[in-house]
């Protein structure tokens, strides 16, 4: 009998992302739970402060998204092998900033389960708007962040080597970079290049990590 997995989460959270897509390349079922955004109490019981992604198996609690991805990873035969390379850190680095201040005023506006009360909602926005600024002034679609986004896509496009993984074989380069992806899929306006759709489609389907394209605001 297998050991059970049970990850709690926020669907909006990208360290989320990361931890919910090894089980997805592994092929290994997990349980996942979504905690509300306000649940300071949960969290702090089982690693001792307010955090996502928590594994937990068999009444043991693991916190940090890599750290949980290596953990994952070890069981059976490893799936990320392959290189890294500076060029996809350099992006993702450059990529961060404008996509962090697009996706926050997004993900608060979004129907998510994170967010399913009124003080879930108000509180994230409380303790997140001082960090990047007017939520109401970031939804605007013509933004410069989201001028910088497409631009900056069209730099990754050709440092995709294959749609199945963004070097050749999967390493935690597609970690990073899918997670990245997929908070961006929660933006309205953002224009991927050929090779970068394929990618983006690519990965949700061998990680099991679904795209936010339906409800992009």
């Amino acid at each position: 009998m297998s050991t059970p997995h049970i990850l709690y989460i926020y669907e909006h959270c990208p360290f989320c992302t990361k931890a919910r897509m090894i089980f997805g390349l592994k092929n290994i079922p997990y349980e996942q739970r979504i905690l509300l955004n306000d649940d300071v109490d949960g969290p702090v019981r089982m690693v001792g402060r307010k955090v996502v992604p928590i594994l937990e198996e068999n009444g043991t609690f693991m916190p940090e998204s890599m750290d949980i991805v290596a953990h994952i990873d070890a069981i059976g035969t490893p799936v990320l092998t392959g290189e890294t390379r500076p060029e996809i850190a350099a992006w993702l680095k450059k990529a961060g900033t404008p996509l962090y201040r697009l996706f926050l005023p997004r993900a608060a506006a979004a129907p998510l389960p994170e967010f399913a009360t009124t003080s879930a909602r108000a509180g994230f926005i409380r303790r997140k708007e001082p960090s990047v600024g007017s939520f109401s002034a970031l939804l605007e679609e013509k933004t410069d962040e989201l001028t910088q986004l497409n631009a900056m896509l069209k730099e990754l496009a050709p440092l995709i080597r294959s749609p199945e993984a963004v070097n050749g074989e999967l390493s935690t380069d597609d970690i990073h970079l899918y997670a990245h992806l997929h908070s961006m899929s929660l933006i309205r306006g953002v224009v991927y290049p050929a090779e970068v759709e394929a990618y983006r489609q690519a990965m949700a389907a061998r990680s099991g990590v679904g795209l936010f394209d339906d409800i992009a605001v």
